[in-house]
Parts: C-alpha cells; sequence; structure tokens
C-alpha cells in the first residue's frame, strides 16, 4: 500500500510538471475586453513592436493590485527606457464597478494602458483566479512567465523576467 501510495505521488508529480512544461510559452488568446471610453477592444491586437508586454489583472478594490501598479509605475519610465516594455493593466472589475475604473485610474500616476474586463472573459481565457495576476509575453505576444499575488519586491523579479525577453 505505501509502494502503491509512493508510486502514485510520483505520477502524480510527473503529470503536474508536464502541465506547467505544456504551459510554458503560450500564445496570448483573443478576447473582447473595453477602452476606458467604452469601446470594444480585441486582446490579440494587444502590440508592442516585438518588445515584451506585462500584463496585469487588478481591481479598484484590491489593495495588492494598487500598491503593485503603483510601484511599477515609479520605476516605468526607466524600465521603457531599458527594455522598451509596456504595461497593459486589466481591471476586472464587475460591471457594477466599471463608471469607478476611469476616475481612479485619473487619479493615479499610471502611465499604462488600461482596460476593463467587466464580464470576466479575458480572466477566464487567461485562467486568472485572484487578483493581483501578472504575465510578460515576449516579443511574439506569447506568455512566458506568470505570476499572482504580490508583496513588495516582487517587481524586481518581474524587471528580471522583462529584462530576459528584452535581450538584455
Amino acid at each position: 500500500m505505501k509502494h502503491a501510495l509512493l508510486t502514485l505521488s510520483i505520477l502524480l508529480t510527473c503529470v503536474a510538471t508536464q502541465a506547467q512544461v505544456a504551459k510554458k510559452n503560450w500564445d496570448l488568446p483573443s478576447a473582447v475586453v473595453k477602452t476606458l471610453e467604452g469601446k470594444s477592444f480585441d486582446t490579440k491586437d494587444f502590440d508592442n513592436d516585438g518588445k515584451p508586454i506585462v500584463i496585469s489583472f487588478w481591481a479598484t478594490w484590491c489593495k495588492p493590485c494598487v500598491l503593485e501598479l503603483n510601484t511599477i509605475a515609479d520605476v516605468y519610465e526607466d524600465w521603457q527606457e531599458e527594455t522598451g516594455v509596456k504595461l497593459i493593466a486589466i481591471s476586472i472589475d464587475d460591471a457594477r464597478n466599471t463608471a469607478k475604473v476611469a476616475p481612479f485610474v485619473n487619479g493615479k500616476d499610471w502611465d499604462y494602458e488600461v482596460y476593463m474586463d467587466p464580464n470576466g472573459d479575458f480572466k477566464r481565457v487567461m485562467n486568472v483566479n485572484t487578483v493581483p495576476h501578472t504575465f510578460v509575453l515576449n516579443g511574439d505576444k506569447q506568455v512566458v512567465w506568470s505570476h499572482n499575488a504580490y508583496v513588495v519586491g516582487d517587481e524586481e523579479h518581474l524587471y528580471e523576467v522583462v529584462k530576459e525577453n528584452a535581450g538584455k
């Protein structure tokens, strides 16, 4: 019995590892999000001229999300100069709260492209269950890294991943 449990454990670990490997470098899926002006925009049209893109899922009510985006805003200009990275912030506030997003963003010193995902379509295809959830896309718009949650200092690791994908 003990041997069978050990074998099952090893098998499950291998399957989980294979699933993670299979998920590496996947193409950015298509979903329709909204601009702050309420216009529809297909995520497949996100572009940064072959340079890395950071996609950050956030919400107005999520304090770690806002802390992460505020922290990155402090260094974003330097990141852009060194790597050409673009940050795209996707609000997952639901339809009842979308009217709060634009004033909230306008009150911040964020130089990001901001979109809203009020129906959660993009969130679902990106398999985002909690926020903050951050992705890095390489120049071919493939997802090469993801991370959820935020603690101070996580932005340093994020920047290392961005630099790797910018060839720096």
